[in-house]
Formats: C-alpha cells, sequence, structure tokens
C-alpha cells in the first residue's frame, strides 16, 4: 500500500528506498529486534528505576505509520527483559484502514497480551486526537493528558469502548481518548513510540520530550526514558531504534551541486512531503532550495474545506515561474488525499474539481514560460470511495498513478522536439532521472530508476530552461 511519506521519498530519490516497514518487519521476523541496542537499552533502564514500560503506537495492519506486529515484537522483547509491567497506549486508525477495523486489531492485540502474558491497555485514542501534524495543539493535548494523568478506567475494555463508539457513530480515527486500566507514564519510565513514519507521531513525541515545548500548558515527566523507532526530528532528545538510511546524489542534491534553483511549496498537511520526505529524511534544505508555506485551513476534517488552499498553493507557484530563476518547482496538492480520506463523495468532488482549476492556471503559466510540467501522483486514493460491498472507503489505494508529461511549443526536448515518447513500465523512483533528462544534467550512479523519456540525446549547451514540476 503506498503513503505520501515513501513516495516522496521514492520520487526525490530516483531509486527504489527499503521501506521502513520493511526494515523493522524483518527485525521482528528474524528476531534481530530482541537485540536492538536502544531497545534493550531503555529496558534496562527501565529495570533498574523499578518503572513501567510504555508502548505507544498506532495498532493498526495498515503498514503506513506503523504495523501491529512491530508491536507484537515489542512485547517479545519486554517479556525476553522481564518487564515486569507493560503498558499500551494504543492509536486507533480508521484511515488506513476501515473505518471501523480498529475492533479487530484490538482484539488481536488483547490475544496476543493473553498468549505471552505480558502487557495491559492502558488507554485508547483515536489517531485524530494522538497522531496530529497541524499544530492543533488542543487535540495532542486531549492523548497526552490520558496518557499522563492516572486512573483505572470505567470498567469497559478498549473492545467495549469502541462498540459503544461504533454505536454513536464515531469511528476508529475519531476515537475520543480514554482510560482503560492504570498506567500513567510518571517519572522513571520508559517510553517506546513505535510509528516508524515521522510526520504524524512528531508532536506528541514534543510533548513529551521538549524541554521548551508550548504547545500547551503541561508538566514534563522527568527522568523519562523516550525511544522512537525511527527519526522523527533530528532535533528531538530521544534514542532511535532504527538509524536512518543515508541517501545521497537525491533530486534535490544533484539541482544543488550543478548551481541551480529550486523552489518546494504545499499547504501544511504536504509540506513536510516536498521538503523533509523529498530530501530524503533531511530538515535542512540544500543550496538555492527556497521553501514556501502556505496554511492549511483550520477545520475539523477537510470535507469541511475541500479546496484547502489549493488556490494559495498555485498562486506561490505561479509567482515564483514567472521570476524565471527556478529550474524546479516541486508542488504538492493536498486535497484528493486529505479529503478523500474523510470518505465525503461530495467533498472529494468538490476538492478534485479545485484542483483541476489549479493545475490549469499552473499549465498556463508554465508553458507561457516554456517549461515543462510533470503532473503525477505518490498514491492513491480519492479514485476509489466504496468498497466492493458500497461501503466507505477512506484508505490509499494499490492502484497505478498517472505520469502526464505537458510542454508547450516553446519546449522541446532535445532529439524530441514536442513528440516525445514516454516508456509504460515506469516507477517513481523513475521520475528523478526523467527530470536530469529533461534539464540535461547526467544522473548519478545511486540514482537506480530509469529517464521515462526514450531516448533523449545529451546536450550540455541546451538552456535550462526552468521547470516546474507538479506532484
Amino acid at each position: 500500500m503506498g503513503n505520501s511519506e515513501v513516495g516522496h521519498l521514492n520520487i526525490g530519490a530516483g531509486r527504489v528506498v527499503p521501506q521502513e516497514l520493511v526494515r523493522i518487519s524483518d527485525a521482528v521476523e528474524d528476531g534481530s529486534i530482541l537485540s536492538n541496542p536502544a531497545l534493550v537499552k531503555i529496558c534496562q533502564e527501565v529495570r533498574s528505576q523499578n518503572g513501567k514500560l510504555h508502548l505507544v503506537g498506532l495498532c493498526s495492519d495498515g503498514g503506513v505509520h506503523s504495523h501491529i506486529t512491530h508491536l507484537f515484537g515489542l512485547l517479545d522483547l519486554a517479556k525476553e527483559q522481564r518487564i515486569s509491567e507493560v503498558c499500551i497506549h494504543a492509536i486507533a486508525d480508521g484511515r488506513d484502514t476501515s473505518p471501523s477495523e480498529g475492533i479487530k486489531a484490538i482484539q488481536q492485540l488483547q490475544d496476543y497480551i493473553d498468549r505471552v502474558g505480558i502487557g495491559r491497555i492502558a488507554t485508547l485514542s483515536g489517531r485524530y486526537y494522538a497522531m496530529d501534524r497541524d499544530r492543533r495543539w488542543d487535540r495532542v493535548k486531549r492523548a497526552y493528558d490520558v496518557m499522563t494523568q492516572d486512573g483505572a478506567g470505567d470498567g469497559r475494555t478498549a473492545a467495549q469502548v469502541l462498540q459503544a463508539s461504533y454505536a454513536e457513530g464515531v469511528t476508529d480515527e475519531f476515537i475520543n481518548p480514554v482510560r482503560i486500566a492504570p498506567g500513567a507514564v510518571e517519572p522513571g519510565d520508559g517510553v517506546i513510540f513505535f510509528n516508524f513514519r515521522p510526520d504524524r507521531a512528531r508532536q506528541l513525541t514534543q510533548a513529551f520530550v521538549s524541554s521548551e515545548f508550548t504547545g500547551f500548558e503541561r508538566q514534563q515527566i522527568q527522568p523519562l526514558s523516550f525511544v522512537t523507532f525511527t527519526q522523527y526530528d533530528s532535533d528531538l532528545p530521544v534514542t532511535v531504534a532504527f538509524e536512518p538510511q543515508n541517501l545521497t546524489n537525491i533530486l534535490g542534491e544533484v539541482i544543488a551541486n550543478h548551481g541551480l534553483k529550486q523552489l518546494r511549496t504545499a499547504e501544511t498537511e504536504k509540506y513536510a512531503h516536498v521538503t523533509y520526505f523529498f530530501n530524503g529524511g533531511l530538515e535542512e534544505p540544500f543550496p538555492g532550495e527556497d521553501r514556501e508555506l502556505v496554511s492549511s485551513p483550520m477545520v475539523a476534517t477537510y470535507d469541511k474545506a475541500p479546496t484547502m488552499s489549493a488556490a494559495a498553493v498555485t498562486d506561490v507557484a505561479i509567482a515564483a515561474i514567472q521570476k524565471g530563476i527556478y529550474s524546479l518547482v516541486v508542488i504538492n496538492y493536498a486535497n484528493p488525499d486529505m479529503v478523500g480520506h474523510t470518505g465525503q463523495i461530495p467533498a472529494t468532488i468538490t476538492a478534485i474539481e479545485e484542483v483541476d482549476r489549479c493545475v490549469g492556471r499552473l499549465l498556463e503559466s508554465i508553458i507561457k514560460a516554456g517549461g515543462t510540467t510533470i503532473i503525477t501522483a505518490d498514491h492513491g486514493n480519492a479514485e476509489y470511495m466504496l468498497d466492493e460491498e458500497g461501503n466507505s472507503w477512506t484508505a490509499h489505494t494499490t492502484n497505478p498513478v498517472p505520469m502526464i508529461l505537458v510542454e508547450g511549443e516553446k519546449a522541446k526536448i532535445p532529439g524530441h522536439g514536442t513528440n516525445v515518447e514516454l516508456r509504460s513500465d515506469g516507477k517513481l523512483a523513475d521520475i528523478a532521472p526523467t527530470i536530469l533528462d529533461i534539464l540535461q544534467l547526467p544522473q548519478p550512479p545511486e540514482m537506480t530508476g530509469r529517464s521515462l523519456v526514450k531516448p533523449i540525446e545529451f546536450d550540455l549547451k541546451r538552456d535550462r530552461t526552468p521547470m516546474p514540476i507538479g506532484l
């Protein structure tokens, strides 16, 4: 199943990048997770402090932000390390899975707890609260408070809480944070956040570990050992269990190394994808790389504002194109994915119509400037809104995505003019080599993707016309 993080990572890297999902799943499968230095160390620290080990993350088999089998691997680790008290703070999905599939995941988790004889579900929260990424701190506070304020719960199991929520029309994503059993995060405890995708894990992590946190009023818990599965942010004072992969000679780096300027722009919901993920997990921009963030509308769900900030993103991109200084402009329109996730078909239609209008405006500007446009997507979503039984589908899809190359009369690829032939067997990793091909820049050996334009004559004297790319 594709997702925005992996899609942008592969597009920007120009190669197939092994997913964190696969790396961690392999560690669980071959047992090496039991000897992971960061994970073993936090278990030792918890034992020495006579504290509790808290396992925090999305309980789902969606494979986009986490996988439930990784949680099972951590329970095996805790048992082997003889941890006396393991508290699970479960986050319900309903976005990368069916809206009410959480009860199946919770039952799988409870079955595994019963089988290995360790752990208990201490809290339950919908990802709407625990995994916000748009600085809506009031949501994060509700999840944080439930995890840090002790109590015994009201006697219901996690499954019973889910069933009651479904009866009230509240699905997994929006489950109100609730305590299920005793087990608050306290000084001397240890926390393992087992989400592997960073963008929706940062804010809750910041609330726990940042000494300069200002999102909401809270008492920082110290001492507290904190491990994240992957690197959420290089500035966070945490230990990382699975260190970042070192990607060199990615697209942004190649553009910068040739002294060319580039722009990345998107609204809040997708800004990290055209910057951090597109740059292979690097926070800092490359030399000559400018960034423009457009704020997403402050609404509860994006079906309430399906046009989002697409028009403003388009305005930024057109202004950049008209400057004539950028060789590459990377744009993300968030609407099809973010509104598609709501499952609301009329709103999603409005979202697509808005993006269509914006892309039309963008193309007019690019063609006038003599540039070339690539229109693609990193995964599917809005094209499939109902499953085979007519139920709402809010998750991503595995459908192929388009790759459309648009050229005006002024933009001619050497050796082709305007009669460009594209390969039909492409993948996301082929997009960066295609861009380098169009710009007539040599492809570094680290990029194993292949240009989709075939064949192209190499001409060092060709003027490198600014070429916006819409993603």
